[in-house]
């Protein structure tokens, strides 16, 4: 039984096939009749850098094509939001049309700006950060503004505002968390120069 589990190679015998036919294709140990080992899966590994390629270039396509149009969707909402801003601002009496314009054109000092953000952090910033903080100080002093305002109406009384209306108005922003925490504590007070007073 023994002799029956044993190869004909491993008595010594011959079995008449020669090593490649014996060695299982793809088998890494299978070589050809120089002993040197056989590529029996090269063209399988190019086959699949191929394949790999071109589902790159297929996904570099796609995107090139999503990317295409997102750009001209983006572009189609730009030109609705310019009719629909042409048709209101069309429709603004001329009182209106003055006030727009005024908010539109206005805009903080950007020296002043920079020179501000630099004294606090103690580092030169870009000219975008000094734009987006600009913009960004006018959008608060515009939404100070409107509750001011409220204010002024719901008193009774008519504009201009005093200085009266923009306390109450910053007073009744604090608690919706528009109004940045002014406290300063023992840490940041001696860092700061105690000369600054907080106008709000």
């Amino acid at each position: 039984m023994d002799d029956a589990r044993e190869s004909p190679t491993d008595k010594g015998g011959e079995t008449g096939e020669s090593d490649e036919t014996v060695a299982a294709p793809g088998d890494p140990g299978a070589t050809d009749t120089d002993g040197i080992p056989k590529e029996t899966d090269g063209d399988a590994d190019v086959d699949l850098k191929e394949a790999a390629v071109e589902e790159g270039k297929l996904k570099s396509k796609k995107l090139k094509i999503d990317t295409k149009e997102k750009n001209e969707k983006q572009q189609k909402v730009d030109e609705d939001e310019i009719q629909k801003m042409q048709i209101l601002v069309s429709s603004f009496s001329e009182e209106q049309l003055n006030r727009y314009e005024m908010y539109h054109c206005s805009a903080f000092p950007k020296a002043a700006i920079k020179r501000l953000i630099q004294s606090i952090t103690g580092t030169s910033v870009s000219q975008n950060v000094v734009t987006a903080m600009s913009g960004i100080s006018k959008v608060f002093v515009r939404e100070v503004v409107e509750a001011a305002l409220d204010v002024c109406e719901k008193w009774g009384e008519m504009p201009p505002l005093q200085p009266k209306h923009m306390r109450e108005a910053v007073r009744r922003l604090k608690p919706k968390g528009q109004i940045p925490n002014l406290k300063q504590t023992k840490k940041s007070s001696s860092s700061r120069p105690k000369s600054r007073k907080a106008y709000y």
